[in-house]
């Protein structure tokens, strides 16, 4: 799994905290070269001065003025330890910094140790070479605890800060590209209602025109394909029509005939049917909250008359989505007549509500030929049917529709092969939310 976003939002973020990340690391690395060293050396130069003031008497054959020396002390607040009174005044909870340790073994003319413990002031414990196991103590009342606290809230305040900028330039940057995104997902499900605002940068508005042109025009020629569709069915149905009225008047002794031209133009008019429905289009503008377990019950009910064992059995509770009620019923019944028509025997048809995904799951089982294998993902195709198996009668239209609206939905619908014998049919839609 990549840590790197995939979005363009993401991307966006990922680069502008990136950036503003590099820029704190290299703010942090020049002032601690060309600020806090350079003060630190200083600091330890003066420092390393005054330990050999304090330890002048310590070298032989120097004669120190006492009280002068005395004045010394008193005045800079700098006292000189032995290593048990230094831990009992707080050597044991200082930090030693071996960068420093060999500055001050520079000045000093040996090995010496340094040490800082934080506090208010900020205190130097130095152990110099002229008096080992002694331990120097130099109050720091120019620093504080505080101020340096002070810089550390500074900084990560400037750092979070500037991430939070870039965050609120990426999502302004990006939210045309959402809404792109969303109307992108409605055309591709037949809504063509969205007319997105053009703004943002130059490139996002030339973008947002170009697809408000586009679903312009693929409503125009979605509109077009349905006018022309209506018009030739029209003008078929018309001379069926009277075609049925010259069968009607044929004599008794051409009965079987004209039960056959019958039976052609009725297939024929349920053709024309299926490519009107094909190419009807249903409107999110139609949806409202639906009960998928009374829509099953009024489905199975009324496909009794096929005189067909039809098992129900349905969720608990009152699982609701947001439907159009005739596609969605007619989604069932071409699922219910599919079975009906492809196999014999009993027909199951269950309801199942899936928290986890969020979705309602309806299912008809049959226990017919099935479909192979490799048709299962083919049949959904217009004017494609599995022939092989389950026949070849009718248009080819019907799991097509069903694939179209179950689509506008927002669901989706597979086809599996039951390990006992037939076929099972499942349709999931999303969950109405509360």
């Amino acid at each position: 799994m990549s840590i790197f976003p995939r979005s363009a939002f993401g991307q966006t973020v990922f680069f502008v905290a990136g950036l503003l990340l590099i820029n704190q690391v290299v703010s942090y690395i020049t002032v601690t070269l060309y600020v806090f060293k350079p003060t630190f050396e200083q600091v330890n130069l003066m420092l390393a001065k005054q330990v050999k003031t304090v330890f002048i008497d310590w070298e032989e054959g120097v004669e120190v003025d006492t009280a002068l020396s005395n004045k010394f002390f008193e005045i800079t607040g700098i006292d000189v330890m032995t290593q048990k009174e230094a831990y009992r005044n707080g050597l044991g909870q200082a930090r030693e910094y071996s960068l420093l340790s060999r500055s001050m073994s520079e000045q000093l003319n040996g090995s010496a140790r340094v040490r800082i413990s934080q506090g208010d002031p900020i205190v130097y414990w130095v152990e110099a070479p002229q008096a080992p196991g002694y331990w120097v103590r130099v109050p720091l009342t120019g620093f504080s605890e505080t101020k340096l606290e002070f810089l550390v809230f500074y900084l990560s305040s400037i750092g979070f800060l500037s991430v939070l900028g870039g965050w609120l330039f990426a999502r302004h940057l990006n939210r045309p590209l959402r809404a792109l995104q969303t109307a992108a997902s409605r055309v591709g499900v037949g809504d063509f209602s969205t007319r997105l605002v053009e703004q943002g940068s130059t490139e996002v508005i030339e973008v947002t025109k170009a697809f408000n042109q586009m679903s312009k025009g693929i409503a125009e020629l979605e509109s077009d394909r349905r006018l022309l569709m209506a018009g030739v069915s029209h003008d078929l149905r018309t001379p069926l029509t009277r075609i049925r009225l010259a069968t009607e008047m044929m004599s008794d002794e051409d009965e079987y005939l004209k039960e056959g031209i019958i039976d052609d133009i009725e297939d024929m008019n349920a053709i024309i049917d299926q490519f009107i429905e094909y190419l009807r289009h249903h409107s999110s503008g139609e949806m409202h909250l639906e009960n998928v377990n009374t829509l099953v019950e009024e489905v199975v009910h009324a496909e009794q008359q096929h005189k067909r064992v039809i098992n129900l059995c349905l969720a608990e509770g009152t699982p609701w989505v947001v439907a159009n009620h005739v596609a969605l019923k007619r989604v069932l019944t071409n699922m219910i007549e599919n079975a009906i028509k492809y196999s014999e025997g009993e027909i199951d048809v269950h309801t199942e509500l899936d928290p986890k995904n969020k979705v309602m799951v309806i299912q008809v089982k049959d226990r017919g030929p099935g479909i192979p294998e490799s048709e299962l993902e083919s049949v959904f195709e217009p004017f494609k049917q599995g022939d092989q198996a389950r026949g070849s009668d009718g248009s080819g239209l019907g799991l097509a529709i069903i694939k179209r609206i179950v689509a506008t939905h927002g669901g989706k619908v597979s086809l599996r092969n039951r390990a006992e014998g037939g076929l099972s049919a499942e349709v999931a839609l999303p969950l109405a939310k509360k």
